[in-house]
């Protein structure tokens, strides 16, 4: 658990909210994925609740699903490219982490060091780079692929991509840049590091053209449950985003991961592990219960199903099997998302119209709905389990749930001495008790026994 006893939140955006049918809800913003404004205003809402930070998914493809399903959905159908967004976010923000997804599959290291940082300086230190690898075959066309790297090619990738991208993040020493007019010194050169990265997979020069990012690192974010997930994230991830149910998965997870940073000489504070929640938050239990089963009532079937295709990686084509019969026989894997819908859906013995309507409600996140006083009890239940360190809040319509969510949970929280009431920092670091590194070329960074050039 976090020394100060405090939560942390992230506040986790799909642009209408985290149910598949959130935008037909009254409450909801049905043009959000293109509406500027309403990313203002969400994220000033957040960072008047003192949120850490807002987080933005991405995907480089329109969804890969039938028309049919796709045409009801307005999930990765049509959205903002997020470093854009949060670089506008930015600017009418001044204390919540910006965090945004970029994948390791689909682009270049030098890009990604180079956004980055830039976004770390336009924020003033408040930036962070979620670490994704793409599975999806739909990405993989959009970039002169037929199908997507396997599962354990894509996280080799990843660790070269992030060990490449820190050692660029390194270019500059932090005070490399004297800009002193009257002897004309722009930059001291001893404070310059060419990378000269040279593998089989990826051959980069060097010096990033931005100076070193306020925070020497933007913050490192991860999602993955698998066993290359699990090792990558204890190598190098500083937050993660989690999608465990029930508090005994939590924990196993929370002590293996954390367990498994010792060996490369991590601290396991300074990674902070925060559960997805999708909440519905309404003054009683019965008010949630119905708004809840309102939005369950607008899911139509097709996309339900689809969802948990995609959930799922496309393992089996369940169109073929009666959309009121059990799930089929599943091949098994290691982690993730999948193993928690199959683990729900045997536990539970739900059918895959059922199943469809549960995961397409959260996308397999865990859904707490009821009063702001329930909400807390459960959310304090698990912190103090310490299987995390708070929480991914994902509302399940923007910006009505999360409006709710702000105004009635968080105070209730705040009462009870589990969240913050004012920002202690400016930087997102700083927000989440994660030290700043230090440049690997005058001293061993926090990610010692980790190689970080070629």
């Amino acid at each position: 658990m976090n020394p100060d006893k405090k939560m942390r939140l992230a506040a986790y955006y799909n642009p209408t909210g985290h149910h598949v049918a959130s935008w037909r809800h009254p409450r909801a913003q049905a043009d959000a994925s293109f509406n500027i404004q309403h990313y203002v205003e969400i994220a000033q809402t957040a960072e008047k609740a003192k949120f850490d930070l807002l987080f933005l998914a991405d995907a480089n493809a329109t969804r890969d699903a039938a028309v049919e399903a796709i045409s009801r959905s307005v999930q990765f159908v049509a959205h903002f490219e997020p470093m854009t967004l949060l670089s506008a976010l930015a600017m009418v923000t001044s204390k919540i982490g910006l965090v945004g997804t970029v994948s390791t599959s689909w682009n270049e290291p030098y890009h990604i060091a180079r956004k980055f940082a830039s976004l770390d300086h336009i924020s003033k230190g408040r930036s962070g780079w979620n670490i994704v690898t793409s599975g999806q075959d739909a990405e993989a066309r959009n970039f002169g692929r037929d199908t997507a790297y396997d599962h354990h090619d894509r996280y080799v990738r990843a660790r070269e991509v992030v060990k490449l991208v820190l050692g660029l993040w390194d270019s500059w020493e932090d005070d490399a840049f004297v800009i002193d007019t009257k002897s004309g010194l722009y930059y001291d050169p001893a404070k310059r590091h060419d990378l000269n990265w040279s593998t089989e997979l990826y051959k980069v020069k060097g010096p990033l053209n931005v100076p070193r990012p306020p925070q020497g690192y933007p913050l490192l974010v991860q999602a993955g449950g698998s066993d290359d997930g699990r090792e990558t994230a204890a190598m190098f991830a500083e937050a993660i985003f989690s999608p465990h149910l029930n508090i005994p998965e939590a924990k196993a997870y929370y002590d293996d991961v954390k367990g498994r940073m010792t060996k490369y000489g991590r601290d396991p504070q300074h990674c902070k592990i925060l559960p997805g929640l999708s909440v519905i938050c309404r003054p009683t239990q019965e008010e949630a219960d119905a708004d809840y089963e309102y939005l369950q009532s607008l899911i139509h079937p097709i996309v339900g199903r689809e969802m948990l295709n995609t959930m799922l990686g496309h393992r089996i084509d369940l169109s073929k099997y009666d959309i009121d019969g059990p799930l089929p026989e599943m091949p098994e894997h290691d982690g993730g998302h999948y193993a928690s819908i199959l683990s729900m859906a045997r536990r539970e013995k739900l059918t895959i119209r059922q199943l469809g309507q549960r995961v397409a409600g959260a996308r397999a996140k865990n859904v707490i709905k009821g009063s702001p006083k329930f909400i807390a009890d459960y959310m304090q239940e698990w912190f103090e389990a310490e299987c995390c360190d708070g929480f991914t809040i994902m509302p399940a319509y923007i910006p009505g749930a999360l409006d709710d969510f702000c105004t009635m949970v968080v105070p209730e929280l705040q009462r009870r001495g589990l969240f913050r009431t004012e920002y202690e920092h400016d930087t997102l670091r700083g927000h989440l008790g994660v030290p700043r590194p230090a440049n690997q070329y005058i001293g061993r960074n926090q990610f010692s026994g980790v190689p970080v050039r070629a």
